[in-house]
Formats: structure tokens, C-alpha cells, sequence
């Protein structure tokens, strides 16, 4: 099931999306519908992960930032070792 939505944007962006239509042979609805699905995703991505984070952090789970440079300066050497826990 589809909804409509309005949006207003400046002249560019839709002289852009104009072009962009024409060239690829899709609908402006459906180009506008596929970028908001696209941020939506990498948006809810992006704070489900902050938000896990900051619940490790308040249950004690972190990992010390001497650990984390040590573990970096070993990446590509003989000696390099596993993430620290």
C-alpha cells in the first residue's frame, strides 16, 4: 500500500530530478520515494546504533581507549592482535 506525500524543494534539486527522470526512465515519485526510503534506512541504522551504544556504555561495557590505540598500532604487523573486549 502506497500513500501520498508532499514536499516542497528548492528549484534546482528539482530541475535535477527532472533531468535525472528523463535519463533513467523513472517516475520523479518513484526516484523521490526510493532516496527517502534509502535515508530513512541508513537513519534508523545510525541511531539504533548510537542508542546501543550509549546502552553499553551505562551498563559498564566499554573498552578503554589506551586498549583501542594499542590494538591500532598493531594493524599490519607481524605482531597485530585481535580487538580488544
Amino acid at each position: 500500500m502506497t500513500e501520498t506525500l508532499s514536499i516542497r524543494l528548492d528549484s534546482e534539486t528539482k530541475k535535477r530530478l527532472d533531468a535525472l527522470s528523463k535519463r533513467s526512465k523513472r517516475s520523479k515519485s518513484f526516484l523521490a520515494a526510493e532516496a527517502i526510503t534509502a535515508f530513512v534506512d541508513s537513519e534508523e541504522w545510525q541511531l539504533g546504533e548510537i542508542h546501543q551504544g550509549i546502552e553499553d556504555l551505562d551498563s559498564g561495557q566499554s573498552v578503554g581507549h589506551e586498549k583501542v590505540s594499542a590494538w591500532l598500532k598493531s594493524w599490519g604487523k607481524a605482531g597485530e592482535t585481535k580487538a580488544p573486549r
